[in-house]
């Protein structure tokens, strides 16, 4: 039996946590949450999740220093989740070191293809590291 991935969401607003969290947990994640930039460090710290999906326009510390912070510290995938869906939003969101950026609103089903695609990304870069490093 394997363990579930870990996905934590950082958004400020409690329906859309809840309702990304009880879709996610329904698809066989774990799934923890958080309201802010605080509560996202102390859960990271806890337990390192495989996916961040983060919220751009949260209070105090915005979601683009969060991924900077996560970029610099961790090796998880970073989905920033944003209503500003603007070309140049995508392109800021993904130069400051996201893996992927979804517009609000969004289909849950796109957003759990989108995590699914960047868990592939890292299981793949995780396996083919230490053949790089034996060579």
């Amino acid at each position: 039996m394997t363990t579930p991935q870990q996905i934590l969401v950082v958004d400020d607003d409690p329906d859309i946590r809840e309702l990304i969290s009880d879709y996610l947990t329904g698809v066989g994640y774990e799934v923890a949450t958080a309201a802010d930039a605080g509560a996202m460090r102390a859960c990271v710290e806890t337990r390192v999740p495989n996916v961040v999906l983060l919220d751009v326009g949260l209070p105090g510390e915005d979601g683009l220093s969060l991924a900077r912070y996560l970029r610099e510290h961790h090796d998880i995938g970073i989905i920033m989740v944003s209503g500003a869906g603007e070309a140049v939003d995508r392109i800021i969101g993904l130069e400051v070191g996201a893996d992927d950026y979804v517009a609000k609103p969004f289909d849950p089903r796109e957003l759990h293809a989108r995590i699914k695609s960047v868990l592939r990304r890292y299981q793949r870069a995780s396996v083919e590291a230490p053949a790089a490093s034996a060579t």
